[in-house]
């Protein structure tokens, strides 16, 4: 099979974790041990987040001296696909010796007049008691919204129109290469190549890679095991096999999950057979069989819940 797994970025770098290196190296290779076992005789195309890794290197461009502005968000972008990129492979390499593996700096073309310009959502970084986000908000001009009991940067996150480099990943996969791209949705350009202030939903872009590679499966992994009806209350329950006519319908948290559910949606529902899954890194052969996660496909109408 060809699978698409995009590694979420929080599973590298969990809320209120110190944001060592060595914190996150150690996340990378419990999710190689699932990622390996993936690749066992399959086309294997990984994606990750990285919008912790991001927000922590922006908050250190904005707060050295020496820089007349800040670094933007398609630089940092690059920055972060380098870094985890490297870990990623570096640790795959030694799951899987005599494999090929290539971790390829990636672009999304985005739109420079979508209306995500207009309105940001997409959180980036830690959170920020009251007194620390309003001085950001000063001196950086930064847009804060709150995250739970936090506040937290959030900035535009333009809809992924089409992957510069997917004829090379596409090549590459097609000779037994395990690619390692699209981290964290792509470096967001407008078109000559040239980057935009902006970071793209990496679900959103590792489904718009998924349709075009022709995936059998898009491998949505994340720190929870499945999609919950009635997630956060009393009377939460998993959700295992659903249409994407009815996922659409569940009110999930627009920050964390509704994403991935579209970005699942959008998948599933390109052509027939093909399937999403939803859930936890550590589950992740288990997601592969249909013994855990969300299963997401558009199954001819029949209904699921």
């Amino acid at each position: 099979m060809r699978i698409v797994a995009a590694l979420g970025g929080n599973a590298l770098l969990r809320r209120g974790e110190i944001p060592d290196a060595s914190v996150q190296v150690e996340h990378v290779r419990e999710a190689v041990g699932g990622l390996a076992a993936l690749a066992a005789g399959n086309e294997l195309i990984v994606t990750h987040g990285n919008g912790p890794q991001v927000g922590l290197l922006a908050v250190e461009s904005a707060a050295d001296p020496a820089l007349s502005a800040p670094y933007p968000l398609d630089v940092l972008g690059a920055e972060t696909q380098g870094m985890i990129g490297y870990w990623l492979v570096r640790e795959l390499r030694r799951a899987l010796p005599g494999r090929e593996i290539a971790a390829l700096l990636t672009e999304t073309e985005v739109d420079p007049g979508d209306p995500a310009f207009g309105d940001p959502a997409k959180f980036v970084g830690r959170g920020y008691g009251d007194a620390e986000a309003e001085r950001l908000r000063a001196e950086h001009g930064w847009t804060m919204r709150r995250d739970g009991t936090a506040w937290r940067r959030v900035v535009p996150s333009p809809e992924p129109r089409a992957i510069v480099e997917l004829p090379t990943i596409a090549r590459l996969t097609g000779e037994g290469c395990l690619v390692v791209a699209v981290g964290g949705g792509g470096v967001p350009t407008g078109g000559g190549h040239l980057g935009v202030e902006a970071v793209v939903d990496k679900d959103l872009a590792a489904a718009l890679l998924a349709r075009h590679l022709k995936a059998d499966v898009l491998l949505l992994l994340t720190d929870v095991p499945a999609i919950e009806r009635g997630f956060g209350t009393a009377r939460a329950r998993p959700v295992r096999r659903v249409t994407p006519a009815l996922l659409r319908r569940l009110p999930l948290p627009a920050g964390s999950m509704g994403p991935k559910a579209e970005a699942a949606c959008r998948f599933a529902e390109h052509r027939r057979g093909a399937v999403a899954v939803v859930g936890a890194l550590t589950d992740a052969p288990a997601l592969l069989s249909g013994a855990a996660g969300t299963r997401i496909e558009d199954d001819g109408g029949r209904r699921y819940g």
